[in-house]
């Protein structure tokens, strides 16, 4: 699988109130769809996939949450983009190793995203930052 596009088409971002105590904040993504694409590489149509994603950073208490919908492009052998198409059409699922790839890609853009939005508008961070601990000898 190579990568040769990834797109946001809607960003939402909402702080509803202030943020206090104990905030426990879940990172979700689905896949909502997956279509056939393709585009022109000089004289040449590439065949590729398109899966449409939508993330979700949800916090309790309900202080506010980020929302971002997109979609990842990518090019495969065209007897797999075939077969991963028409896998998806009669079962809506795809090989668990293809998903894993797919869904680290996106979790890895939409997670760098939710964290710029997060701090844009003064919420916790949707990801777990490191920290320094101080030790007394």
């Amino acid at each position: 699988m190579t990568v040769v596009g990834f797109n946001f088409a809607k960003i939402t971002v909402e702080k509803k109130g202030p943020t206090k105590g104990k905030v426990n904040i879940s990172n979700n993504v689905t896949i909502e769809d997956l279509e056939e694409s393709s585009f022109s590489i000089g004289q040449e149509e590439q065949k590729s996939l398109k899966v449409i994603f939508k993330f979700n950073s949800t916090y309790d208490p309900d202080v506010g949450y980020i929302e971002l919908l997109g979609d990842l492009i990518f090019i495969e052998e065209k007897s797999r983009i075939k077969e991963i198409f028409e896998t998806w059409k009669e079962k809506r699922r795809v090989d668990k190793d293809l998903m894993a790839e797919i869904l680290n890609i996106i979790l890895t853009r939409c997670n760098i995203q939710a964290l710029i939005l997060a701090r844009d508008i003064n919420l916790p961070s949707p990801i777990p930052l490191p920290k320094v601990k101080v030790e007394t000898k």
